[in-house]
């Protein structure tokens, strides 16, 4: 009970004093143990900085953890809640001597979006900003004692592959470049970057990857600001001195004004202040990636070569498999302007040659590419027209010719059940970007070869239910059961109700829910709450998510690898630090994203066809800033609306195209 209400009173406490609705955002809410595997980073979005502390037995994910207090230093990269061994931790600057044990003083520690602070033990205090491409770190010290920044050159969150050059010049310089592992090691970035600080100093030690600096006994604050990128010594430097004349406040206050733009994208009423929490916060992890990782006007591929990119914002620090059911969604609906430049950055991965996971020359911080082309399909089709998608697709069909290769580890994969189900899903979406691009053999061949691959796989594997389908990974599935994943592959659901029957489905959708098989806490059934819908019970969809949004007494049986030996009960998503489920990862957007569908009262039960399955909001009011504003209305008690109108017209099916969203003033519940 005492670390019950310790972890409430954090989650309390972390609310700041921020502007607008950025007042609703908890930046430690998932920071706690196994529960996010988020950070309280300053960042802007989707900025490639991410500045706070990295803690002692944390060596995966993005490095901090709320429950620990002792820090190894304050690094300057990481991604979002990706699972897995962690990636970044670059240029980690420990501001005491070697071998201190220096710990957060909690009470201190606060953060927004866009910056970060805590006092360390010894009285060191830490202030921190960010720009898309620097990180700035404002230590004040304590009278007496040592003025003195420990900078590990070779850091990183995964330690098993790391490497750094680095040189002095002058006595407020420093400048080189570090490689570090991608997540799970598949891959490796390269970053240089160009360090100054504020107040001269002596290196007092170094060896080949680290360095002791000391500033004289007057020094009171010093300020260090670190210039990153993936393309040379002297673009790090550039990004520095874009930001020369820009003192600490007023990079704040810019990161701050960022923020509070992606915030004001959407405004909500009513509910809980708890639930208006929780939706702010998931639309500011939203925007944390994929980094912008164009510099001077030029870009790295994963190829490892330079390109131009002309008037384009090229994109990486991808998390795909993941990111494409909701994420992505999220950002065709809010940001289309930046999904267009995400599209060409994916169409650019294509064509320099992507694996599934990381190559070994990636430009940022990186994890997998998996079903790249649902991504590129779905934004098409929702009106996201700027990229060229042809040009992709030879690349495309070369990576679905891979696949056939037997114990292939990259193309689309075809070895367990599940592997199978998904490379069905990307097969349709081939077929569909052929008919788009007017290849009609290629359109022919793939949707036959989908539906013939899907067929195969759900009729021997998914269809006749059996008491083996709770077993989590059983038959070979990764991370699921065979009842999550018999409902992976939506494009399908009509072929799934010819053989067994819509009634059919959606009653055994319901003994799915009933018997507290979905896995909240994993993607692969994450759209199975609103599949309802395609068996023709909209009224089970409002149900069943009003229930997973609101019920305490929620049972949840399954973790991201296991069954639990003892269920979780309680609803997945919370105010606190430990405010995700058990071994839940927020994964890079996804889980925040689908969190905000389902308390605006609609979402993407398939992505690659423009259509959201509608159902009652959780708040009374919800207003989209997109070109006009679209105001969705709840006018009857939770999941309890009997009828939808958009603009006075009756929705009769309870479905709505991105177009006709888009286009609504006001779509009422009643």
């Amino acid at each position: 009970m005492k670390r019950y209400l310790t972890l409430i009173a954090a989650a309390l406490m972390c609310i700041t004093a921020a502007a607008g609705n950025g007042k609703y955002v908890n930046m430690f809410m998932g920071t706690a143990g196994d529960h996010g595997q988020v950070s309280p980073a300053a960042q802007v979005p989707f900025g490639l900085a991410s500045v706070c502390p990295d803690c002692y037995a944390r060596d995966r994910h993005a490095g901090y953890d709320y429950e620990v207090t002792q820090i190894k230093g304050v690094s300057v990269t990481r991604m979002s809640g990706t699972g897995g061994d962690g990636t970044g931790g670059n240029l980690r600057i420990f501001p005491a001597m070697p071998g201190t044990a220096l710990h957060i003083v909690k009470e201190t520690e606060s953060a927004e979006p866009g910056y970060y602070t805590a006092t360390f033990t010894g009285g060191i205090k830490l202030e921190a900003s960010a720009t898309k491409h620097c990180a700035i770190e404002r230590y004040t010290f304590p009278k007496g004692g040592d003025k003195v920044l420990y900078i590990d050159f070779n850091s990183a969150i995964d330690q098993r592959r790391s490497a750094c050059s680095f040189s002095f010049n002058g006595s407020g310089c420093v400048q080189g470049w570090v490689e570090t592992s991608t997540v799970c090691n598949f891959g490796a970035y390269r970053l240089y970057f160009k360090i100054e600080t504020t107040a001269p100093f002596t290196v007092e030690k170094q060896d080949g990857t680290s360095a002791l600096l000391r500033f004289s006994d007057s020094t009171r604050s010093v300020e260090v600001r670190i210039g990153l990128s993936s393309i040379g010594q002297e673009s790090a430097a550039a990004e520095l001195s874009a930001i020369a004349a820009k003192g600490f406040k007023t990079v704040r206050r810019e990161a701050a004004a960022a923020w509070d733009k992606i915030l004001g994208k959407v405004d909500v009423q009513g509910g809980t202040e708890e639930q208006r929490i929780l939706f702010y916060t998931s639309l500011y992890r939203v925007y944390l990636s994929p980094f912008d990782a164009t510099f001077s006007g030029m870009y790295k591929g994963s190829d490892g070569k330079i390109h131009l990119a002309g008037r384009r914002t090229f994109y990486s620090g991808w998390s795909m498999w993941d990111t494409f059911r909701t994420k992505f969604p999220m950002l065709c609906l809010l940001s289309p302007r930046e999904m267009e430049d995400i599209c060409f950055s994916l169409v650019q991965l294509y064509k320099s040659g992507k694996l599934n996971w990381a190559t070994m020359t990636e430009p940022v911080p990186t994890v997998r590419t998996e079903h790249s082309q649902i991504t590129l399909l779905d934004a098409y089709l929702k009106g996201i027209v700027g990229f060229d998608m042809e040009s992709a697709f030879p690349a495309m069909e070369a990576e679905a010719d891979a696949g056939r290769v037997a114990g292939a580890k990259n193309g689309l994969l075809r070895n367990s059940p599940d592997q199978k189900m998904e490379t069905a899903y990307d097969l349709w979406a081939m077929s569909r970007i052929a008919s788009v691009i007017e290849n009609t053999a290629a359109e022919n061949k793939y949707a036959a070869e989908a539906e013939e691959l899907f067929e195969q796989t759900w009729k021997q594997e998914f269809m006749n239910i059996d008491d083996t389908y709770s077993q989590m990974k059983g038959n070979g599935l990764y991370q699921g059961t065979r009842w999550q994943y018999r409902w992976a592959v939506p494009p399908f659901a009509g072929k799934m109700s010819e053989w067994v029957g819509k009634e059919t489905l959606a009653t055994q959708l319901g003994d799915f829910f009933a018997r507290n098989q979905f896995n909240q806490g994993n993607e692969p059934d994450i759209h199975t709450p609103f599949m309802f819908h395609l068996f023709g019970r909209p009224d089970k969809t409002a149900s069943t998510v009003n229930a997973l949004l609101t019920d305490e007494r929620m049972i949840h049986r399954y973790g991201g690898n296991a069954e639990f030996p003892k269920p979780f009960v309680g609803r997945a998503f919370r105010n606190r630090t430990d405010g995700y489920a058990p071994e839940m990862d927020e994964d890079d957007g996804t889980m925040s994203a689908w969190l905000m569908f389902a308390q605006m009262g609609f979402y993407p039960t398939c992505p690659g066809i423009p259509e959201y399955a509608m159902f009652t909001p959780l708040f009374d009011k919800v207003v989209l800033h997109l070109d006009h504003d679209v105001t969705i209305i709840r006018r009857c008690e939770p999941a309890k609306a009997k009828s939808i109108t958009v603009d006075g017209k009756p929705l009769y099916d309870f479905t709505i195209t991105h177009a006709e969203l888009c286009a609504a003033r006001t779509i009422i519940f009643e």
